[in-house]
Order: C-alpha cells, then structure tokens, then sequence
C-alpha cells in the first residue's frame, strides 16, 4: 500500500491489514464499586419533576441524563462544558450514564446550567438531602454552619462604591443649584419659589430652554470652527447634568443596601478577601458561601452579598426549613454568628444554639481576667441593679438606649454611670480610650450593657461548654470547615465561572451535590455509613 493512501480524513478505511477488537458491552469494562454507578443509580432515584418542568421540548438526551453528566463531571473537577462534551465522546463512564445517546453539544450543557437547572437549583438540593434522610445518612437533628468568599466572575478593577457615588451626587445637586440661579438672571425667568431645589424645577427649566430655542430659532451647532450660542452650551450642559444625575441613581438603585458592586457583575459585592502568601488582605468582587453540613453531607446552602457572616444566619434557616422535610434542632456554628438577634430567632423557632461568644477565646486570657474596666470582672447586685468597681464605687443605671441594625433589629442598651471617679487611683487602668478629647481626669465610668444579649450568650455558654457541646463544637471545625477544604483543595474550585446570583446559586448547588455524591461514595466503600458524628478522641 502507497504511503499516501493512509492520508485522508476517513481513519477507519485505514484498517485493512487488522482487525480492531473491543467488548461488545461496555458496561463490562466499569468496575462494579464506581462512583459513576452509584451516582446514576441515586439521580434514578430522584424526583425531578421541577426539573422537567422548565422544558417546553425534550431532544434526544433527557433532563435527568444531562444532570447525570454534569455532576459526574463535577465529581472529578471539571467545570466546562466543552469539556464534557468532548468526555461524553472519548470517557466510557460518560457513555455509560448517555445510555447509547449521542454525545450533547457544549451549548446543551450551557443551557442546561443557566436556563433549566438553575431556577429550580434549591429544590433538587432538598430532593437530594431529603433523600439522605431518607436513607439515614444524615441526621436531621444537627446542623453545622460556616461560611466562606468565593471570587466572583468580575473584574477586581471595575467596582463602584456607594459612598462615593453618594458624595459625587451632592456635589451635582450644588452645581445644579447654581447653574438654576444662573440661568434664571441670563434668560430671565422663574423656576424656582423657595429655598429648595427640587427635580422638578430643573426638568421645567430643561422645557422652557428648548421652548426659547424654538421661539428665537437658534441653531445648534457642532465641530471645530463653531461658535456655540450661550443658550445651546447653557443646554449641553444641563444634559450633562441630568444624565450624570440619572447615572448616579441607578448606580445607587444597583448597590441597594450593599457597599459596592462590580460593573461586570452586579451581584458580586467587594469583600476582603483571607491573607495571601505575603500578609496582603485582597479586596475583590466576591459572593459569600453558607454551608450546612450533617453528617459530612451539605444539606443545605445559600449564597449572598454580605461581607460578615452574622445577618445570613436566619435567612439560612428560614430557607432550609422550607424546603427541607425534616427541621434541625441544633446549631452550631462559630462566633461570626453571634448577635442578640440570631439568639432571640433561635429561641422563637425552637432551636438551640451552639454557638460560640465571640469573647470566649480572649476571655480565657489573663490580660482579660486581670481587666477591671471589664463587666465580667466587676461585681453585681441583680436586685439592686448595680455594678461596683475596684475602688469600691457604685455604678448605676444612667438611661436606656436603643439602636438599629442593618436588618431593623432594635437593641437596647442600659447605660450605668459611676457615681464619683474623682482622684480613683485606678482610673488610668478602668477608663480606656486614648482618642477622647475630654482629659482624663473629667471623665467618668460609664458601662453599656445589652442585658438581652448577655442572658443569653450565658446560657449558649453553658451548652458549648458540655460534653455535648464540646462534641459539636469538634464536629463543626471539621465537617463544616472540612467542605469548604474539599471544594477549594480536592475540587479546586475558587473561582466562580458564572455571574449573577441565580447562576452562582446553581453552580455552587451542583459542587455540593458532587460533593455529596463523592462523599457518599467514600462513605460507603470504607464501612462509615449511617455516621453522624467524629467522636471526641481520648488521651
């Protein structure tokens, strides 16, 4: 055979002097304890009605087998979609979850993400945890909770602070004021009655410019060479305003209650990021990530813009115990959670909370106990109502202040005052605050006690600190923490590839879902199913 006729695109007319041999079923070349078996198995199990539901025509590979794809794809820590495409065509655990179909487009998997699986994202997670329940691999009693920043899909350079925009507007509101004014004697007519300038007025005097215009048939024109009249530059510039006024409200309609957000992503909000390598704090577009883990499984999951971790307490569990057919008892989560707020909601919904203070590990410091400005270390009379301090003087109530929280929490304060701190020979170690203004010797003692929110970090104190609560807490560093170390280290996952919070939501349901699979996988195999708890390891 001439060497050329081996040169042409149709490889199988190649094959003249073998023959190729392969096993007529494929299902015999996959070993029987493979991930890819169970995880076909369990998404048979599933209901996927919602799932369907977002399809109006169904082609040749159905919802379920895509979703089959995609989460095994996940499962080994490959998130393109022309990645599975091209695995769909060359993997046989690939081909064995399409069943003899012929291998999606990218675009279908794509699709399939954005359009079908991420509006019903947090529905089939509950089917899966359900499922779980179901199955006893999860305990539905307690529930770990941790959060962490996951980058988003935006440019780090393309942000917008609200602040910012807030200072940019009142400057225009000024410029506008005068330019009003000015225009006003120029032209001779009255716009405004009163002191305030209100919109209004600039939108009548934007009319009755272009009303002189038509009436005195002034030309506008443009290019270099042109003299401008001082009506059309009077125009050009209360456009320019307006338009830079208008740009303003939506960039503060865009931020909401937010600090920031990116151009390229306005869901992802700027948040400061773990240390790098050289001690540098990162501040970058990112989204924060609530787990909830039971019994090594992610449960639940929600995601938002906060940059702390203490509002997304409650609407997490409020989320969960929607969707989810069993409710927790337990949780624990650590001190980014702690607020007179969160304990009041957990008390109201029947939960208990292990929770840990946030003062717990500095209030085991000597510096903290040797503290006398400290309430901790002062001594109280409840009936009376009354702290006394190192010198033996009486604190007593002074008022009663409230404040608001972000989420419209009111809070209350009792503020006690020291009744003489003249020639105290402790004031320098009592009163702290170096930047007051007041010297020293005119201040005086004052404490603010949230009475509240002490009740009941006393009480969450007490339960961290049994043994089952010393068993919780363990669990929690590892199951909750052990996820997030799963997702960025095993998974490398650290960047999110989608934008917008519905898709984020989805791609990061899909990664606990993997997850979830994997971990149920593992479990099996080594003999640990039905475990719910690491036991606290002896001496």
């Amino acid at each position: 055979m001439l060497l050329h006729n081996k040169l042409q695109k149709d490889y199988t007319q190649n094959a003249e002097g073998y023959q190729l041999k392969l096993p007529l079923n494929i299902e015999t070349i996959i070993p029987e304890d493979d991930s890819v078996r169970l995880l076909s198995q369990f998404v048979e199990a599933m209901d996927l009605t919602d799932l369907y539901s977002t399809y109006e025509r169904i082609n040749s590979v159905s919802p379920r087998t895509l979703l089959k794809i995609v989460l095994y794809s996940y499962m080994n820590g490959d998130y393109s979609s022309r990645s599975m495409e091209l695995n769909c065509k060359r993997d046989i655990n690939f081909m064995f979850l399409l069943e003899g179909q012929s291998a999606p487009d990218h675009a279908t998997f794509a699709r399939f993400r954005s359009i079908h699986f991420a509006p019903c994202s947090k529905r089939i997670l509950a089917e899966m945890s359900n499922t779980l329940f179901e199955l006893g691999e999860v305990s539905g009693e307690t529930i770990f909770i941790d959060g962490t920043k996951i980058e988003a899909s935006a440019n780090k350079y393309t942000f917008v602070w609200k602040k910012t925009v807030t200072k940019n507007q009142e400057k225009l509101l000024v410029k506008l004021a005068d330019f009003v004014a000015e225009c006003e004697q120029l032209y001779d007519i009255k716009i405004v009655y009163g002191n305030t300038i209100k919109m209004k007025y600039v939108k009548k005097l934007r009319k009755k410019l272009y009303a002189l215009k038509e009436s005195e048939n002034v030309v506008f024109v443009h290019g270099i060479g042109k003299r401008k009249t001082p009506l059309q530059k009077s125009i050009e510039t209360l456009e320019g305003y307006l338009s830079r006024f208008k740009e303003y409200n939506q960039k503060i309609h865009i931020c909401g209650e937010r600090n920031s957000y990116s151009k390229t992503d306005h869901d992802a909000t700027f948040m400061r990021m773990k240390e790098d390598a050289m001690g540098n704090g990162q501040l970058k577009p990112a989204y924060n990530l609530q787990h909830g883990v039971d019994s090594e499984y992610i449960t639940w999951l929600t995601i938002g813009p906060q940059p702390t971790d203490t509002t997304t307490l409650i609407p997490f569990l409020k989320d969960a115990e929607e969707h989810l057919k069993f409710k927790y008892t337990n949780i624990t989560a650590d001190a980014g959670y702690e607020s007179e707020e969160n304990y009041l909601f957990l008390e109201g919904n029947g939960q208990l909370s292990y929770i840990k203070p946030a003062n717990y590990e500095i209030s085991k410091t000597r510096k903290y106990r040797n503290d006398i400005g400290k309430i901790e270390n002062m001594e109280y009379d409840e009936e009376a109502d009354v702290y006394t301090c190192r010198n033996n003087q009486k604190l007593t109530v002074d008022h009663i202040s409230h404040s608001k929280s972000k989420t419209g929490y009111v809070s209350e304060k009792t503020i006690y005052k020291c009744e003489n701190c003249e020639s105290c020979s402790y004031k320098k170690e009592c009163i702290k605050g170096n930047n007051c203004k007041t010297p020293l010797e005119e201040r005086t003692k004052t404490l603010q006690v949230a009475k509240t929110f002490l009740k009941y970090r006393q009480e969450d104190l007490k339960r961290i600190l049994s043994e089952e609560g010393i068993l919780f807490r363990i669990n929690r560093s590892i199951q909750a923490e052990g996820s997030f170390g799963d997702l960025k280290q095993d998974m490398q996952f650290r960047r999110y590839l989608s934008k917008g919070t519905v898709n984020v939501l989805a791609e990061s349901t899909l990664l606990a879902m993997a997850r979830n699979i994997n971990k149920l996988h593992n479990k099996i195999q080594t003999g640990k199913t039905g475990t719910h708890l690491f036991p606290i390891k002896s001496a």
